[in-house]
């Protein structure tokens, strides 16, 4: 069973970190039967199980539903839950508050994004026994302010920021750190500087682990396709001929036959 101390351990190990989105029992069933111990749940279902154009709408009450679906069907994994928008950034109690009810419905860490900006509520959910996972580079959430999902740090003064921040979540105490969409020599530094592990989405190869949103991984959501999404199956097409196939059959009259029924 993967816990908060073995997930630190592979970076002293130098054993690869793997993780994975999920937002139901069935995927995280078979994510957990593929091997992959650590499942997040990630805001992102508000694009890939919403239809949303971004993260902001979701809501708590979306993101405790979800994760009490993972939890409950996860045996081994470690279960992963974004703090959504709102949900940390109003006051340090409401912070914690927020967290410990992922806590409450099964759920292992919270992540939540930002860097110095955010130590006080990373210290005082870790001075409560909340484990945190910080999130640095391209956040989601500030999706407005970056101008749209860009890559972040390719200038000096930003890449001095992030590494400022990577550290100043380190000595919050933060568990780990996702770094999404910078550079990969950046991520690199960040990753050695750090010793705490780093897990990258779209930060190279360099990190101490790897996160992909499972829907993209699966090929199932292709109305945006990241430059760093490598689709290991088609499953959108799949399904598609899938139900084609049956709308098929049973226009025809070929579906159900005689072995699909009742006597």
């Amino acid at each position: 069973m993967m816990t908060v101390p073995e997930f630190q351990k592979r970076k002293r190990e130098r054993k690869k970190i793997i993780v994975v989105t999920a937002y139901d029992a069935l995927f995280t069933r078979i994510v957990e039967e593929a091997g992959i111990d650590v499942i997040l749940v990630g805001d992102s279902l508000g694009v890939v199980v919403q239809g949303k154009k971004d993260t902001l709408s979701v809501t708590m009450e979306d993101m405790l539903y979800h994760t009490r679906l993972v939890a409950g069907a996860a045996q081994r994994a470690l279960v992963i839950a974004d703090m959504p928008f709102l949900s940390y950034q109003v006051n340090v109690d409401e912070a914690v508050r927020n967290a410990g009810r992922f806590l409450q419905v099964g759920a292992a860490v919270v992540k939540l994004e930002g860097g110095a900006a955010v130590t006080d509520r990373v210290e005082a959910m870790t001075r409560f026994g909340i484990p945190v996972m910080g999130h640095l580079g391209m956040t989601p959430q500030s999706v407005h302010r970056y101008g749209g999902y860009k890559v972040q740090g390719k200038e000096r003064d930003r890449a001095e920021t992030l590494m400022a921040d990577a550290k100043a979540l380190e000595s919050a105490g933060a568990f780990a750190i996702v770094l999404e969409a910078i550079p990969t020599n950046l991520a690199k530094a960040i990753t050695e500087a750090l010793t705490i592990p780093t897990v990258g989405i779209g930060a190279g190869p360099h990190c101490d682990g790897q996160v992909l949103v499972l829907y993209d991984l699966l090929g199932l959501f292709d109305e945006f396709v990241p430059k760093f999404v490598k689709p290991y199956a088609h499953l959108k097409a799949d399904a598609l001929q899938a139900l084609r196939r049956y709308k098929e059959e049973v226009e025809h009259g070929k579906f159900p036959t005689d072995s699909e029924s009742y006597h």
